[in-house]
């Protein structure tokens, strides 16, 4: 008995290659240029996953101003790092989720790191959102989101007792994504 392979199969290709000659140069070279860049994006971001410090090794400031270490805040718990900023859309629609998370999960530690922001900002943001945060971290330089291997807002890292990554999420985080990670940080 033959295989069929379904039309769709075949017709894509060939419909992305009708679409690439119908593109002026100027447009191929534009688009093969991002395409280039995403890839090469991917493939540093995955090999600094690979090569993550320990979270001893990981300093920040807090908003505060005093300089600790990830691993300080921890404090030998299972950790959550969100990543975000005052003007990254779903980092604010994913705050309020977190700072209950926070408020109810005693087990884990949560830090909030600010990528980019001065003190000033980030003090009027969470003022007015009236979000009362725990362990609001200030990353000037974006060095975490280099760490993650991302460039974009918001990421949640999930951390495990011993301070070894247990799970990125790139994104906007939802209620069932935060469950089903804190549920993995607490198991054995």
């Amino acid at each position: 008995m033959r295989k069929t392979i379904p039309p769709f199969v075949t017709a894509m290709p060939q419909a992305v290659a009708r679409r690439w000659r119908g593109l002026s140069g100027r447009k191929r070279n534009v688009l093969a240029l991002a395409l280039w860049v995403l890839a090469w994006q991917g493939l540093l971001g995955g090999l600094r996953l690979l090569d993550n410090p320990a979270l001893s090794e990981m300093n920040v400031t807090m908003l505060s101003g005093e300089s600790t270490t990830l691993a300080a805040l921890a404090d030998g718990k299972p950790m959550v790092v969100n990543l975000w900023a005052s003007w990254c859309p779903p980092c604010r629609r994913e705050m309020p989720m977190l700072a209950a998370a926070q408020q109810h999960e005693s087990s884990v530690r949560f830090v909030f790191s600010n990528q980019g922001e001065n003190g000033a900002t980030v003090r009027r943001y969470l003022s007015a959102s009236q979000l009362g945060l725990a362990n609001v971290t200030l990353d000037r330089h974006a060095e975490l989101g280099r760490v993650a291997g991302s460039g974009m807002l918001p990421v949640t890292l999930f951390y495990d007792a011993s301070g070894q990554l247990a799970a990125t999420h790139l994104g906007e985080l939802s209620a069932a994504s935060l469950a089903r990670n804190l549920n993995r940080l607490r198991a054995p």
